[in-house]
């Protein structure tokens, strides 16, 4: 499966313990990931990932077009939730929401949380996404 991974700097942490508790069933996978993420999860876990513009240079714009050319299985999106102040909402937020967004369109399963992204490994582990391949 191709997993695309991506964490705010405020969650990096979280996704770095996620993917070291979870390493045995993401190196059977192709991982791809803004170079933040990237960087973090390599540093903590060795594992191998495709590395992409940083998440504020277009890193996230990338994982984004791969939504579109379908070439993702899965996402796993680490974020904190802001609310909008004065009605705008800020840079984050809309790059957050666009990659959710594209998910729903193309039947991408993507997990924001850590509950959701322990479901989504195991079931991917499972096979009960092999209707992806």
């Amino acid at each position: 499966m191709r997993i695309g991974l991506i964490a705010e700097q405020s969650k990096r942490e979280l996704m770095q313990n996620f993917c070291l508790a979870y390493k045995l069933l993401l190196e059977k996978h192709k991982l791809y990931a803004p170079k933040g993420t990237a960087r973090a999860v390599v540093a903590e876990t060795g594992l191998e990932i495709e590395s992409y513009l940083p998440e504020d240079m277009g890193g996230i714009i990338q994982i984004n077009g791969q939504i579109e050319r379908n070439e993702l299985d899965a996402i796993i999106y680490f974020y904190t939730p802001r609310p909008a102040e004065d009605g705008v909402s800020d840079e984050n937020n809309h790059l957050f929401f666009e990659c959710v967004r594209l998910c729903d369109e193309y039947c991408i399963p993507v997990a924001t949380n850590l509950a959701c992204a322990e479901i989504l490994i195991f079931g991917i582990h499972n096979g009960d996404l092999n209707w992806r391949l």
